[in-house]
């Protein structure tokens, strides 16, 4: 099946199974804006749980704030987001549709990746076992035809973005022949630079109220509030400040489902240093945070690190952590040395001093900051597209199954008596009742056991308990496994210590260890 098939069966999947609805479904949505259904904002929060744990928790010398959405608006003249928080756009004259030039090049160079790719898979089945990808890719003519495409293209294309010239992205785009996906053509307009921030006006009348803006990104909430935290936690550097917050950027290009919105969720940590460490810093974040991904079991081979070739204004390095989606390799983590422009920044236009005194050196100076920042929506769409499978059965039927990781499952385990009288119905309740103040449970008593293992298989509930008249006369269950389908019988008093310590976020921080 096409990946792009497969894509838009997630999408399906998320709607009827609750974890993701149009925004304001019933007018029709609104455009890049949605909703998480029941499943849905289960699995968001033990996502953000994960990481909220991994961060604070495993830490000693890293806290969490939770800082406004509204802020003073000379902070976003200080951070540049005023003057420079700007993507490149080009429209098609024909289809009347915006895109993103960077992205529409960035789409081109992956093109000629997946041609590279289709011919290493290939050779892969000729050969088998006696494939050497290594040598292939360095001898194959179509390989190598398409890799110098690929890397003229990649030059030119980082040249252009590094000089931000705008008149060579769009010469890129013409020389390159491509088109608009709407109506084929090439009639392209120049590129030009837009804005992303909301604005809106703060007041009780509009003649009194004044321009704010809503976040595009929750860090310069930690950086104003660094000093308060600092001097209120004694806090001696290293050390970092966590947030989980909504940020908001109006992206004309939204696209992909939940991976680009224009209202998002960040999982950002601010890791503030002494001047010189931060490159040390920078590569220690960069493995930690790679091993946190990992350790969700998804495979080395899907993760890959993508260092930026234009570096934002404030910073000395930056890389990305890039999933293999459907569509491609794509951000969901960004690593940045931010050196000390922000701090400083909000020293100058604050008229505050912020310097922090280091009592080991006896000096007073501005830190350096290394930034982790995550999308929790484009983290959620990863697990998705990962954990949905289509299973062939022996017996010829198909079924639907999320095979996502148990401690961020929506359910940890779905109760069901095998008929709705004699008792059964009260003993799941019983069991429910007992095990519901570790991990989420669920009751279902409708259709038949077949039917009903299919409904959690489709949310990825990793366990399943079925009651019969068995369980009346000696206290044992059936236990089932989502993955494997395998049954066994257990007695009820084990169901705790055998289901709690796979289903707990304490499962996958221990692999962090």
């Amino acid at each position: 099946m096409a990946q792009e098939d497969v894509f838009k069966k997630i999408v399906s999947h998320c709607k009827e199974y609750g974890f993701v609805f149009p925004s304001s479904d019933i007018y029709d949505g609104l455009a890049a804006v949605y909703d998480y259904g029941q499943n849905g904002v289960e699995l968001k929060n033990n996502i953000k749980e994960y990481w909220w744990k991994s961060m604070v928790l495993l830490h000693e010398n890293i806290v969490g704030i939770d800082s406004a959405i509204f802020m003073h608006p000379t902070i976003w003249k200080a951070s540049g987001h005023v003057d420079a928080f700007n993507d490149p756009l080009i429209d098609n004259r024909d289809s009347k549709k915006r895109y993103r030039a960077d992205v529409l090049i960035e789409d081109q160079i992956g093109k000629y990746e997946e041609k590279i790719q289709k011919e290493v898979e290939k050779a892969r089945k000729r050969f088998g076992d006696a494939f050497d990808e290594q040598k292939f890719r360095e001898t194959n003519p179509r390989v190598l035809a398409n890799q110098e495409k690929r890397d003229k293209l990649h030059e030119r294309f980082a040249n252009a973005m590094q000089a931000n010239d705008l008149a060579e992205l769009k010469q890129i785009i013409i020389d390159e022949g491509i088109v608009c996906p709407i109506s084929g053509t090439k009639n392209w307009t120049d590129v030009r630079q837009f804005n992303l921030m909301f604005s809106t006006e703060m007041g009780s009348v509009s003649d009194a109220a004044s321009k704010i803006y809503l976040r595009p990104e929750t860090a310069q909430g930690i950086f104003v509030n660094y000093l308060n935290v600092q001097k209120t936690g004694r806090m001696k550097l290293p050390f970092g400040i966590a947030q989980i917050g909504k940020a908001f950027r109006n992206e004309i290009v939204a696209r992909q489902f939940i991976f680009r919105m224009r209202e998002f969720e960040q999982m950002e940590m601010q890791y503030f240093v002494q001047p010189g460490t931060e490159l040390e810093w920078f590569q220690h974040w960069k493995e930690w945070r790679m091993k946190w991904h990992q350790a969700l079991g998804f495979g080395a081979e899907n993760y890959r690190f993508h260092d930026h070739e234009k570096l934002a204004h404030y910073a000395n390095a930056a890389c990305d952590i890039e999933f293999h989606m459907p569509f491609g390799f794509k951000e969901v983590e960004g690593i940045h040395s931010r050196t000390n422009f922000d701090l400083s920044q909000h020293e100058k236009y604050s008229g505050k001093n912020i310097k922090y005194f280091d009592p080991q050196t006896n000096e007073n100076y501005v830190p350096y900051v290394i930034e982790t920042s995550i999308g929790v929506d484009r983290m959620f769409l990863s697990i998705m597209c990962h954990s949905y499978e289509e299973e062939q059965l022996e017996n010829g039927e198909t079924r639907t199954v999320l095979k996502l990781p148990a401690a961020l499952a929506p359910v940890k385990l779905c109760v069901m008596p095998l008929v709705k009288k004699d008792g059964l119905p009260e003993k799941a309740r019983e069991i429910i009742n007992n095990l519901r103040f570790h991990f989420n449970c669920q009751y279902d008593e409708k259709d038949s056991i077949g039917k009903r293992y299919r409904r959690q298989d489709a949310i990825g509930t990793p366990y399943c308990v079925t009651l019969d008249y068995d369980t009346l006369k000696d206290n044992t269950c059936t236990l089932r496994h989502r993955d494997t389908m395998e049954q066994k019988r257990v007695s009820i008093d084990d169901l705790q210590r055998l289901i709690e310590d796979e289903v707990s976020i304490a499962s996958l921080l221990k692999k962090l260890q």
